[in-house]
């Protein structure tokens, strides 16, 4: 029986320390990032705890990773990353791998999105850049634009970000991805649509 996952690592500090650097206001943060600059300012003082595409606009509005994000600090040159290195996190109902090095124009991780309201599925997102991911276990419902596609193991997909799209699991068991993004710095606001956006209720 697998070990249940690490806990998310306070990340509140790093976010303002961040936002400091980019020189950039509460409000226009928040606005890169699709979120309300409220709930950005939780974030920020850790009254809140990001979810796993949360912290991927966030990473993108500051121009930095995931796992620099989170402080994470890999051995320097070092292109090999072995599995017992690679600690799961938790995020927003996700579990999450690292797979790649910090400071990549590419970012790979290893997800597990259960089924059911943690693993975001109305969650909509457009950002620059392109995303590739394999089904590895399960199935799952990708949603990209006004199209619906079925994936189980052994499929695949790459599209362009800037496509309207969601994930979600099909099957109690939930589903397991390969993922990989590159990491474009995003200027746009609206990076989150639909009923979960940050305007409205939240982000998870």
């Amino acid at each position: 029986m697998s070990q249940p996952p690490e806990p998310l690592p306070l990340v509140a500090p790093q976010l303002r320390a961040l936002r400091t650097r980019s020189g950039l206001t509460l409000e226009a943060a928040a606005a890169r990032a699709g979120l309300s600059p409220a709930h950005l300012s939780r974030l920020e003082t850790g009254h809140r705890t990001p979810s796993l595409p949360m912290l991927l606009a966030l990473a993108r509005t500051y121009g930095t990773t995931v796992s620099d994000l989170l402080g994470e600090v890999p051995p320097e040159s070092d292109p090999i990353v072995r599995a017992d290195r690679m600690e799961a996190q938790q995020a927003g109902g996700w579990t999450y791998w690292r797979a790649g090095g910090s400071g990549r124009a590419m970012q790979a991780l290893r997800l597990h999105v259960p089924q059911g309201r943690g693993s975001q599925e109305q969650l909509v997102r457009v950002h620059p850049g392109e995303e590739w991911l394999y089904v590895t276990r399960g199935r799952m419902r990708l949603t990209l634009g006004e199209t619906v596609h079925e994936l189980g193991p052994g499929d695949a997909a790459h599209f362009d970000s800037l496509t309207p799209h969601r994930i979600a699991a099909v099957g109690q068991g939930g589903v397991d991805l390969l993922f990989m993004h590159t990491l474009m710095q995003s200027g746009a606001a609206g990076l989150c649509l639909g009923d979960t956006a940050p305007t409205r209720r939240g982000m998870p």
